[in-house]
């Protein structure tokens, strides 16, 4: 069985996908850029600022499903400037914990609404009550 999620505690999707994806036991993100969902803007054009909001948003998707940051298994990180991986990895990091998922990251040459960073990631929810 498949679900659409979607939360208000997220920015609301900018084109035709969902915030989230729950197929079975697991719930795929679709790729979170720097909005502020308050607002509805990007936050300033600071790596550190930017990744923040991004870990943010990504959590509130996860909560609306009942699930935290040591669900996920994957995710997937794009990003501008490679230069920036190290401001990038401390704040993922902060988040994160202990937990470690498996992780891809990319340089791109250009994000939606040119934002610096935007992360994917793919959660297991076996054993959630969700």
């Amino acid at each position: 069985m498949m679900k659409m999620i979607h939360t208000e505690k997220a920015p609301p999707a900018i084109g035709s996908y969902s915030q989230a994806m729950k197929a079975g036991e697991f719930l795929f993100l679709s790729g979170q850029i720097p909005i502020n969902p308050e607002t509805n803007e990007v936050v300033e054009k600071n790596m550190i600022l930017q990744t923040q909001q991004v870990m943010r948003n990504i959590k509130a998707i996860l909560e609306s499903e009942g699930v935290t940051f040591e669900h996920i298994v994957k995710t997937t990180i794009f990003v501008k400037d490679l230069n920036q991986f190290a401001s990038i990895n401390e704040e993922y990091g902060r988040f994160l914990g202990n937990h470690r998922p498996a992780r891809s990251t990319v340089e791109v040459s250009r994000l939606p609404k040119d934002v610096l960073v935007e992360i994917e990631a793919i959660a297991y929810m076996g054993g959630s009550q969700n």
